[in-house]
């Protein structure tokens, strides 16, 4: 369907999914290993996610609007704005879902007291629209923002709890150890979300390079060259699998459960190797797209992971 295209819904399922997860597989229960009661309702942690969604929405809506002359050229068949809806109308639907996600946004600002809060509900769609103006035909810059915005989908869930926990219970919750624990672990997430998906983004740059070329923009492949991109792409996945060793290495709980080892081995490591593989060897847009799609894949497993560092906390 058109429509689902243009929002890319099967991102924003991964959106929901991982704030879901962290939610209600990770943060409740470190919540009630601690002996805290959570403070956020579940109505108004829906209305986080659906402001996470509508801005979400916003961003790829806007980038297709923008987007048309690289998007005939790169993928002529799934274009949508402007070819299946006008572009007035696309114009429209990023409007509407700018203004459902900032109203909201506020909403969940007013209710936990965080004046930043709303700073940042206003500031996402705005640097979202010069991402799709501007930024995106930066080599690397573009690159690096929308790899930010995606990192930090998943603060939104710890710091909205411990805000409105901090009105409940007063500041001092914030120095306690759920706190940290529930920070510390966000944080992981937020690196390998940040990480795995600045490496898909270079992925398909290299994937788009046509139509970038023609549309003018200056994006690694198009600045450094194919191969230089492609070791490029593959050196930074690499060092982020070895940067999971590493974590894996340092932290006790993880050391100490069979199954984050296994975990790490069958469902991060042999990915990650395959995807490096399939990347050097990459040629042509198809092959690609095929490596974008397994990068994909990954930061899924990676979000899947929730269920093991759940174990670490039992009830």
């Amino acid at each position: 369907m058109a429509f689902l295209r243009l929002i890319r819904f099967k991102n924003l399922l991964i959106i929901v999914l991982l704030q879901l997860l962290l939610r209600y597989v990770l943060l409740l229960p470190m919540l009630a290993h601690y002996g805290l009661e959570p403070a956020l309702s579940h109505l108004r942690f829906a209305l986080l996610v659906l402001t996470t969604v509508f801005l979400a929405a916003s961003g790829y809506v806007i980038n297709d609007y923008f987007d048309i002359k690289t998007d005939l050229i790169n993928r002529p068949s799934r274009v949508v704005a402007g070819q299946v809806y006008p572009r007035r109308t696309v114009l429209l639907w990023h409007v509407l879902f700018t203004f459902l996600g900032v109203f909201m946004g506020l909403f969940l600002a007013y209710i936990s007291r965080k004046e930043n809060y709303a700073l940042m509900f206003i500031l996402v769609p705005a640097l979202l629209w010069y991402y799709s103006t501007t930024l995106k035909k930066q080599m690397l810059i573009g690159n690096l923002v929308i790899s930010f915005m995606t990192a930090i989908v998943p603060y939104f869930v710890v710091s909205l709890e411990f805000a409105v926990l901090a009105r409940v219970h007063g500041e001092a919750i914030l120095d306690t150890e759920a706190c940290s624990m529930a920070w510390f672990w966000t944080t992981g997430f937020a690196f390998f979300a940040f990480a795995s998906n600045l490496g898909r983004e270079i992925i398909k740059d290299l994937e788009d390079v046509k139509g970038d070329a023609e549309a003018g923009c200056r994006t690694l492949p198009i600045e450094m060259g194919e191969p230089a991109t492609r070791r490029l792409a593959a050196i930074l996945h690499a060092a982020l699998l070895l940067a999971l060793w590493i974590v894996y290495a340092m932290v006790p709980q993880l050391r100490s459960s069979p199954l984050a080892f296994v975990y790490f081995l069958v469902l991060l490591t042999l990915p990650f190797l395959w995807l490096i593989f399939k990347v050097l060897k990459a040629r042509s847009r198809i092959d690609y797209h095929k490596a974008s799609q397994w990068s994909k894949l990954i930061m899924l497993l990676g979000i899947l992971f929730v269920f093991v560092v759940r174990s670490f906390f039992p009830l």
